[in-house]
């Protein structure tokens, strides 16, 4: 898990989101996943961040949304929220244009 874990890192930092998109959601469906608690924030924030960098929000709120519920003070809470401004923002351009 934790070479998942850090693999799927490298892949987001070097851009290649789909391909980290593709190796990390397996590990978020599996029952009884070794990814639980703490590791689970985790992979959801990691998975968030991912889909948030192809422009695909719903999954990446998702994402953010499941790792908050997990824990309240999860790094996905900030992410969250960079993402609903960023979201609230786009849609009133598009009003002013």
């Amino acid at each position: 898990m934790e070479a998942l874990l850090k693999q799927g890192k490298a892949l987001v930092a070097a851009g290649d989101t789909r391909e980290a998109i593709r190796l990390l959601t397996p590990a978020r469906r599996a029952e009884g996943s070794d990814f639980r608690g703490e590791r689970r924030d985790e992979l959801l924030t990691l998975l968030g961040n991912a889909y948030r960098k192809e422009d695909n929000w719903e999954e990446a709120i998702g994402c953010y949304l499941e790792a908050m519920e997990l824990n309240p003070d999860s790094p996905a809470a900030v992410h969250y929220r960079i993402a609903m401004d960023i979201l609230e923002f786009r849609n009133k351009d598009l009003f002013n244009q």
